[in-house]
C-alpha cells in the first residue's frame, strides 16, 4: 500500500505505525492530513485507534482499511469518526478516490461494502451477524482478548479497571454464546476478525 501511495505525485507518505498506540502517538506529534487505518492493527486495534485519533485531532481524516469486504465493522468505524472505508485489495484508483474524497470533506465507502450495508438495511438485517449485538467498546475488548492480551494489559490500554474488563468479557460470552477465551477466539476466526496470516 505504501508503495502504491508513494508513486502518486500528489501524495507524500510521512510515516507508518505498526500498533494502534504508535499510530495515535504519531498523529499527536506529526499530524498527517489522512491516516490509512488497518482495522486489524495490533495493540488497541484499528477501531479504538480511529476513535482516539478523531478525538485528538478532528482535522485528520481516517480511512479504515479492511481485509474482508464483509467485515462487521463499517457502521462502528464510521461512528468512531472514520471518513472512508475500503478493502486492502481494492484497485489503486479506488484508494486514490477515497483519499481525494476525504481531503475535500466527502465520505467514501467502497462499492462492495456500501452494497452490503444497503442490503442489510433493505432486508432488515435478517441474516445479520451476531457481532452487530456488540457495542464498539465490547468489540474492542473482544479483539484485544483474541490477540492474547491479558486483562491487565487491556485495562491499561483502554483506561478501564480490571473489573470492568472482566465485566465486558462476561458480557461477550453471554452475547456470543461462548464459554471462554478459546471459544471466543474460534468465534472471531470464523467471522474473519482474526487475520491468520499475521
Amino acid at each position: 500500500m505504501r508503495s502504491i501511495l508513494e508513486h502518486h505525485e500528489d501524495i507524500t507518505v510521512i510515516g507508518e505505525a505498526d500498533i494502534g498506540e504508535a499510530a495515535l502517538d504519531f498523529v499527536r506529534s506529526s499530524p498527517p492530513d489522512v491516516v490509512m487505518m488497518d482495522i486489524n492493527m495490533p495493540g488497541i486495534g484499528g477501531l479504538e485507534a480511529t476513535r482516539k485519533i478523531c478525538r485528538v485531532n478532528d482535522k485528520v481524516k481516517v480511512i479504515a482499511v479492511t481485509v474482508l469486504s464483509d467485515d462487521p465493522f463499517p457502521a462502528q468505524l464510521l461512528e468512531a469518526g472514520a471518513k472512508a472505508y475500503i478493502s486492502k485489495g481494492c484497485p489503486a484508483d479506488e484508494m486514490f478516490e477515497a483519499i481525494k474524497n476525504v481531503v475535500t470533506g466527502k465520505p467514501y465507502i467502497s462499492n462492495d461494502v456500501a452494497r452490503k450495508l444497503t442490503l442489510a438495511k433493505l432486508t432488515g438485517g435478517g441474516d445479520s451477524s451476531p457481532l452487530e449485538k456488540l457495542s464498539g467498546r465490547e468489540m474492542q475488548v473482544m479483539l484485544m482478548i483474541t490477540q492474547g492480551q491479558s486483562t491487565q494489559a487491556i485495562s491499561d490500554s483502554l483506561f478501564l479497571s480490571p473489573k470492568t474488563v472482566s465485566t465486558y468479557r462476561h458480557r461477550l460470552y453471554e452475547k456470543l454464546d461462548v464459554s471462554n477465551d478459546v471459544e471466543l477466539t474460534h468465534f472471531a476466526i470464523r467471522h474473519g476478525l482474526v487475520d491468520q496470516s499475521q
